[in-house]
C-alpha cells in the first residue's frame, strides 16, 4: 500500500505546476496584447504629432513681407460724454504678412481695409489705447478687422501682425 500512495502524492504537485504554467501563459499573452495595443497607440499618436509639426514648419518657412499703410489721423471718443476737449490719434502702421496672395488681396481691397481700421480707431477712447496692453489689444483688433475683409479662408492666417511705426495721441 505504501507503494500506491507514493505515486499519488507526486501527481498533485505536477497538477498545480501545470495550472501555474497556464496562468503564466495567459498573463504573458495579455501582456503581449497590451504591449501591441500600447505600441500601436504610441506610434499613431507620434505620427499625428509629426504631421502637425511638419505643417507648422512649412508655415514658419514661408517668407514674410511688410505692407505699409498710409498714416491715419482720427478723432478719438471723449473720455466723458460731456467732455468738449477733442483728442486725436495719429498712427502709422505696417502689416506683417506671409508672402502669398494676401499681399495682392490687401492691395486690391485697400480702401475697405483702411475703412475698417478707421472705424475701429475712431471707436476708441484715449485711455483704452494709451497703455502697452491697450496698444497690443488694438493691434489684435486691427488684425481681426483686416481678416474680416479677406474673402479667402486660407489667406486669413497669412496676416501675421500689425506693427505701429508711429503712435501719437493728443
Amino acid at each position: 500500500m505504501s507503494e500506491a500512495t507514493a505515486p499519488a502524492t507526486p501527481a498533485a504537485p505536477a497538477a498545480t505546476g501545470s495550472k501555474k504554467k497556464v496562468i503564466l501563459l495567459a498573463l504573458t499573452g495579455i501582456l503581449a496584447i497590451g504591449a501591441g495595443v500600447g505600441g500601436t497607440w504610441y506610434y499613431m499618436k507620434h505620427l499625428q504629432t509629426d504631421d502637425k509639426t511638419e505643417a507648422t514648419d512649412k508655415k514658419k518657412n514661408i517668407p514674410t513681407a511688410f505692407i505699409k499703410l498710409e498714416s491715419f489721423t482720427v478723432n478719438l471718443q471723449p473720455e466723458q460724454a460731456d467732455s468738449k476737449q477733442p483728442h486725436y490719434l495719429q498712427v502709422e502702421l505696417s502689416l506683417k504678412v506671409n508672402e502669398s496672395d494676401i499681399i495682392k488681396m490687401i492691395d486690391e481691397k485697400k480702401p475697405e481695409v483702411r475703412n475698417q481700421i478707421l472705424l475701429l480707431l475712431t471707436s476708441k477712447k484715449p485711455s483704452e489705447i494709451n497703455t502697452l496692453d491697450g496698444k497690443q489689444k488694438l493691434s489684435q483688433e486691427i488684425i481681426q478687422a483686416i481678416k474680416s475683409r479677406v474673402d479667402a479662408e486660407d489667406l486669413k492666417d497669412d496676416v501675421l501682425d500689425v506693427l505701429f511705426t508711429s503712435f501719437i495721441i493728443q
